[in-house]
C-alpha cells in the first residue's frame, strides 16, 4: 500500500512540474504579447518542440505573417487546457496544429488522441467559427520507429476527421520524410534522432509553404 502511495504521490509531483513548465512558458507569451500584440486574421502555430525549436520560422515564411506559439513536450490535451491564452485571444485567420507526436509516445491510443483533436476542433468551430485549421500528420523520426503502426493509424484518422469537416484540412508532412525506395531519411535528424536539423527543417518549410499559399486567405 505504502509504495502504491508513493507512486502516486510520484506521478502528481512530476505532472504539477511539467504543468509549472508549460505555464512558464505560457506566461512567457502573455508577455511577449503585452509588449508586442499580434493582428488578427493572421497565422498562428500550434504545438510541441517541433515549432518551439523552429528558430528561423520568421525567415523560412518570410511573406506571411506567422505568430509561433509552440511548447515543448506539449500534447494536444495540453493546447486544450491553454486554448483561449494561446489561441482564442489572436483571432487567427489560419491555425497551423502540430501535435500527436508526444502524444502516442505517452502511451496514448489513436483512439485517445484523435479524441483530443477533436474537443480542439469543438473549441474552434465555438469560438473561432471562421478560423481554418490545418492538422499536420504525425511526422516519423528514427527515435520513435517502434510507433510507425501507431502513427499510421492515427493519421489516417486525422486525415477522415478533417475530411468531414469544413475549414479543417489535412497535410500530409509524414510522406515528405521519405526516399523514393520507401526508407526514412536518416541525415534530417538531430543527435537525438528526434527533432529536426537544418536539412530536415529545409523540407518542413517547403511543406508549410505550399499549404499556407492554399489556405491563407
Amino acid at each position: 500500500m505504502k509504495k502504491i502511495i508513493f507512486t502516486c504521490f510520484y506521478l502528481l509531483l512530476s505532472y504539477v512540474s511539467i504543468a509549472q513548465n508549460f505555464i512558464a512558458e505560457i506566461k512567457a507569451f502573455e508577455k511577449e504579447d503585452s509588449i508586442s500584440m499580434p493582428k488578427p486574421n493572421e497565422i498562428l502555430l500550434v504545438g510541441s518542440s517541433s515549432f518551439r525549436i523552429w528558430k528561423g520560422f520568421k525567415e523560412d515564411l518570410a511573406g506571411f505573417p506567422v505568430t509561433n506559439r509552440g511548447f515543448g513536450g506539449s500534447q494536444m490535451s495540453d493546447v486544450n487546457g491553454y486554448f483561449e491564452r494561446i489561441v482564442t485571444k489572436y483571432q487567427p485567420n489560419l491555425i497551423l496544429v502540430y501535435e500527436g507526436d508526444n502524444d502516442l509516445n505517452a502511451g496514448k491510443s489513436p483512439e485517445t488522441v484523435l479524441a483530443d483533436y477533436q474537443s480542439f476542433g469543438d473549441k474552434i468551430k465555438a469560438q473561432l467559427p471562421n478560423t481554418k485549421v490545418i492538422f499536420m500528420s504525425v511526422r516519423p523520426s528514427l527515435a520513435r520507429l517502434k510507433l510507425k503502426n501507431e502513427q499510421a493509424i492515427f493519421n489516417k484518422s486525422l486525415k477522415k476527421y478533417c475530411k468531414h469537416n469544413k475549414r479543417f484540412y489535412y497535410m500530409n508532412i509524414q510522406k515528405e520524410f521519405y526516399l523514393p525506395n520507401g526508407d526514412l531519411m536518416t541525415d534530417i535528424f538531430l543527435e537525438d534522432k528526434l527533432h529536426l536539423n537544418p536539412k530536415g527543417y529545409q523540407i518542413w518549410t517547403n511543406a508549410i509553404r505550399k499549404v499556407l499559399k492554399k489556405y491563407y486567405k
